[in-house]
Parts: structure tokens; sequence; C-alpha cells
């Protein structure tokens, strides 16, 4: 079926080249112009796919023709697609963990053996693990920041107990309290911000089941999660001194 195809405007007078359309239906945005074809100016693009042709606009033409929307239209994607993001970013992977509980962590047979013994075996052969020491071993870095209620809930104790383990993948692990989290403010969204270009905000529902990732590029939004993990590494407390702060739990 043929797309539904609505002519925005050109910028180019009576030859009607370069111009913009947009998809009625899907909302995409098709744009036409002169291919770029000089070898040196195709080595230098990034992020350039196959079957993907770069072509050159005048400016003006995106900022008079161009979509103006005033809300960002959600792109969610499945698992398969996050984990795939944690294969394939360039330079640094970080997230802010802001929940009480997590659902997940609770159907895990290493949070039944934190919840009997405060112990946990690890398996660190896992995929994650893999994954993660692979990417630090290439010099790229990972981290994260949790923030953490007083006195701690037991989901929170149970992914301290994780953050050795995250720690000899070659994470940056930091703690925050929540009332200092409060003050800044860091906000509830939990989320992982891959190359301070791509966000994946993780969106829970009431029984803290993760419900959907959802994939922000909006250079404005991302600069927004970039400032708030910016702070929050600023303000958090490495997990080793972090745990040190903690009264030891009575048997």
């Amino acid at each position: 079926m043929p797309r539904r195809l609505r002519f925005n405007g050109t910028g180019s007078g009576d030859t009607g080249c370069p111009a913009v359309h947009e998809d009625l239906d899907t909302h995409e945005v098709i744009v036409h112009g002169p291919p770029l074809t000089d070898p040196d100016d195709l080595a230098r693009l990034q992020h350039l796919g196959p079957g993907e042709v770069p072509i050159v606009v005048p400016r003006e033409l995106l900022v008079d023709w161009g979509p103006k929307d005033l809300t960002r239209k959600a792109k969610v994607v499945d698992l398969d697609a996050f984990n795939s993001l944690f294969e394939t970013f360039d330079h640094s992977a970080w997230r802010l963990e802001t929940r009480r509980r997590y659902a997940s962590d609770e159907a895990t047979d290493t949070y039944a053996q934190f919840a009997e013994s405060g112990a946990v075996a690890w398996d660190m052969d896992s995929w994650y693990c893999r994954t993660i020491r692979t990417q630090v071993a290439a010099g790229k870095s990972v981290g994260r920041v949790r923030i953490v209620d007083n006195p701690p809930t037991v989901g929170q104790r149970y992914l301290m107990a994780n953050a050795q383990r995250n720690a000899e993948l070659g994470e940056d692990v930091r703690n925050l309290w929540r009332e200092d989290a409060e003050q800044l403010p860091l906000g509830t969204e939990d989320f992982w911000i891959f190359d301070s270009r791509l966000v994946a905000l993780l969106n829970f529902d009431d029984a803290d089941s993760l419900v959907n990732v959802e994939l922000i590029t909006e250079p404005a939004e991302v600069v927004r999660y970039s400032v708030l993990r910016d702070a929050a590494v600023h303000h958090a407390i490495p997990h080793e001194r972090f745990a040190a702060l903690l009264p030891v739990k009575k048997e």
C-alpha cells in the first residue's frame, strides 16, 4: 500500500528540489535533494548504515518545512533491542537507578540467596557480565548511581550487594541518599544514557515491573538527562565508602 504523503514545502523555487514530505500515518519525514557523493565527505559521516543515501539540503529547508511538534513521540523497543545497546555503544553507558524495589530482581535465585543469608554467589559468566567486561577492556566506560532510602529497602540492600559484582566488571558504582537526590533534584525517572546521545527510559508500573523501554534521541532531551547524570555523579558516594556508612544488620 502506498504511503499517504503530504507535501510540506520546498526551498528551491520552481525546480521543486530539495523538498520535504511527511507520512500522514507514521509521521516519518521524507527529504529529497542532491546526494552527497564525495568519498572523503562520506568517510566522515557517523552512523551511516548500509543502503542509506546522504543528501545535502539548505538548513532553511528543515527550519521552514520540517515538523514542529511540541510533544515527543515515544519510540518503544523490545528487550532484545535494548540489550543490543550494551553491545554497540561507542564510548560510555551510564544508569540512574531511582526505585525502591525492582520486581524482576525478586524473581531471581540470587535475590532468594540474599534474602536467606545476605550472601550471593554471582554468575560472573552471564551475558551481562561478559558484555560489560568486554566493553570496559576496550576502553569504554560504564557506570551508575543508585538512589538509596534511609534506611535502605531490602531491594536496595540487594543492589548494594550486587555493586561488588558490578565493580569487578569495571563499572563505576556510586550511591546517593534519596534526601540528597530530592534536593538536587534528580527526579524519579530510571534511565540509561549511551554515548551522551541516546537515552533509554525504563518505564515501570505500580507493581515495580518493567513495562517498556523508550528510546529518546532529541538533542534537548538528551542534554536534560545528561545534566541529571553529571549532578548525580558529582554528589554520589563510591559504593564501598557508602556501604561503610550503613549500620551492620543485626541477626
